[in-house]
């Protein structure tokens, strides 16, 4: 009986075969591409394997070590993985990091600037407060007996912290009398209406003095002619009072101050409600989350016009950026949630608004409506709910909206699918890398859009061009489940959308701005887990609209909220657009973020989208 030959060894067996001389491209740029990806992935494997075989000398040793050590598998661990650094000193820094001038970024050629260790100066714009350390009249006294002088000050900062504090707005509302007005009944008296009709000391001095003769006519005197009739005036109100401002909720207890914190807190720093009344009660005060829930329905309903106009002046852009995430809806039956949406809509750099809407589903009816009065250039994923609007037919006759793709999408599937053909993806990874750098030297240099165009025209579709080609014949070899062919397929069926943004200098080469705009999003529900019903998640959309474009513009967000909510009971319609946030600003130039914030799209990179 024959013996059975010997399995192959099962690395081997699927290993990538690799490439001959004449497989690989000729272009220098591409191979020096290829060599940077290669590295950077050769890098980043070995880190994992140290990491790994890391993990596996901490189980050796557990299992196998000296029986001070020695773990047995069946005992659960006190710290679960915790280790042990005084048994291990290596184990205990973790896998070595490279030093911060090793760093680079995946094209190779950019280091990321570190900041500057040590103590940093701290803002001069900060209030002082000095305290005086000074010596006794005894202590200055010297051994021989006369008294020391004061001689100079050493001068030393250091940074200290008060909490919040809140107050209390009383609002005294004075009245006053006329002396020589008969007063009326008391219901016709107050002119006010929020003042209750009562009878006050200043209304009974009236009465007092219209009935007592010092107050009566003056009689004639001798050789005096008599006066001209005049005919007599109807008495004026007794009592009038001061009118009160209006107030962002109209007989409410907050004052704008503490429904601008309340925005911000959440909407801004992340931070729900129900800890926010943690917070509160630390410092005294009650306020049920369900309270200021409601707060923020009647904040977002006072914030609506203006939220309109910054619709109305998004749509007006010639590019917008777009993304949807997804958000638990409480708002069904007991007990079940649905799959809500988020949208951010991404104005231009004219209409510099950050504009969410949100919808109980992810149909294309949200985009739709959103949308229906915009054409222009649209960047976004390849989310079929948007190719109706692409078409020309469901819009009346109005210019289509065209089609921008992200190619950081793309370049994603491409970096996914190194595990199975290393060859392949890493020779699309440096096609991306060399547009991406042509991206950033643009940025670098300053180029305006003119140039920017210009620039695309006669560089990048030349790379593009030779990727394509690239692209189509590898289609041919690949299988078609695998990774890399649904990388290649997705680039090639959508490919004039992802070139796309060769056409116009102001277009962007990924829809990275839109993506990271959505981790405020993700982010939040992390902590507040789910919106209540419809009405909750248009809130949260209309508020998010107003944080993220402040953050856009580098406008303080609480500064600009409780200005807003002071003036906009009162302000006249036409005056709105002053409440705009970047008109704003430009009026109150003082309350700009201490942090960088950026005035357009940042300087793309070949990250990952969120």
């Amino acid at each position: 009986m024959s013996t059975a030959a010997p399995l192959a060894n099962p690395v081997s067996t699927f290993e990538t075969p690799l490439p001959t001389l004449e497989q690989l491209p000729d272009d220098l740029l591409t191979l020096k591409g290829m060599v940077l990806e290669l590295a950077t992935t050769l890098r980043q494997e070995r880190r994992d394997k140290d990491a790994l075989q890391h993990r596996i000398d901490l189980l050796l040793r557990r299992l196998f070590g000296p029986r001070s050590e020695r773990f047995r598998p069946d005992q659960p661990l006190l710290f679960g993985d915790a280790v042990d650094s005084n048994s291990d000193p290596a184990a205990a820094a973790g896998p070595q990091v490279p030093a911060a001038e090793e760093v680079a970024s995946r094209s190779g050629k950019r280091r990321r600037r570190h900041r500057p260790h040590g103590r940093q100066q701290l803002p001069q714009d900060l209030p002082r407060r000095p305290l005086h350390h000074e010596l006794s009249a005894a202590e200055r006294l010297c051994v021989c007996g006369q008294p020391r002088v004061d001689i100079g000050v050493d001068t030393s900062e250091q940074l200290d912290w008060q909490p919040a504090s809140v107050f209390v707005w009383q609002h005294l509302v004075h009245k006053y009398a006329c002396l020589t007005c008969r007063g009326q009944s008391a219901e016709n008296t107050m002119t006010s209406p929020d003042q209750p009709a009562t009878d006050t000391p200043a209304s009974a001095a009236a009465d007092d003095a219209a009935t007592t003769p010092a107050a009566a006519a003056p009689a004639l005197q001798p050789g005096h002619a008599a006066p001209a009739s005049v005919p007599p005036q109807p008495p004026g109100p007794a009592v009038i009072a001061a009118a009160k401002p209006a107030m962002p909720i109209a007989k409410g207890l907050p004052g704008p101050g503490l429904l601008a914190q309340v925005i911000v807190s959440k909407y801004f720093d992340h931070l729900p409600l129900y800890r926010q009344e943690n917070i509160f009660q630390r410092q005294g005060v009650r306020l049920a989350r369900s309270t200021t829930c409601d707060w923020m329905a009647a904040c977002a309903e006072l914030l609506r016009p203006l939220y309109d106009l910054m619709v109305q002046a998004v749509l007006h852009s010639l590019w917008l950026h777009t993304d949807d995430t997804s958000v638990k809806n409480l708002g069904h039956a007991a007990g079940t949630t649905d799959q809500a949406h988020f949208w951010i809509y991404w104005g231009d750099r004219t209409h510099p608004y950050n504009v969410f809407d949100f919808t109980v589903n992810r149909q294309r009816d949200g985009p739709q409506q959103f949308l229906a009065d915009f054409h222009g250039y649209l960047h976004a994923d390849a989310f079929s709910g948007y190719d109706a609007l692409y078409l020309p037919g469901p819009r009346a006759g109005a210019a289509p909206i065209v089609e921008v793709a992200c190619n950081a999408h793309a370049r994603r599937k491409f970096h996914d699918a190194r595990g199975s053909n290393i060859v392949a993806a890493h020779q699309a990874l440096a096609y991306y890398g060399q547009l991406y750098e042509l991206e950033r030297s643009a940025q670098r240099i300053g180029l305006d859009d003119d140039q920017r165009r210009q620039m695309r025209q006669e560089l990048s579709l030349v790379i593009l061009e030779q990727f394509q080609a690239w692209l189509i014949a590898q289609r041919a070899e690949l299988l078609p489940k695998s990774p890399m062919a649904e990388a290649v397929g997705y680039a090639l069926n959508n490919w004039q959308a992802l070139i796309r943004y060769t056409e116009q200098g102001y277009l962007s080469i990924d829809n990275n701005v839109a993506e990271r705009e959505m981790k405020r999003i993700a982010i939040g529900r992390k902590n507040w887990l789910f919106v209540g019903s419809a009405k909750g998640g248009r809130t949260a959309a209309v508020l998010y609209s107003f944080t993220s474009t402040c953050h856009r513009l580098g406008v303080e967000p609480w500064a600009y909220l409780q200005d807003v909510l002071t003036q906009l009971p009162a302000l006249p319609p036409e005056r709105l657009g002053e409440l705009l946030p970047d008109r704003w600003l430009a009026v109150h130039p003082h309350a700009v973020l201490k942090t960088a914030a950026h005035s357009g799209p940042p300087a793309s990179t070949p990250d990952s989208p969120s």
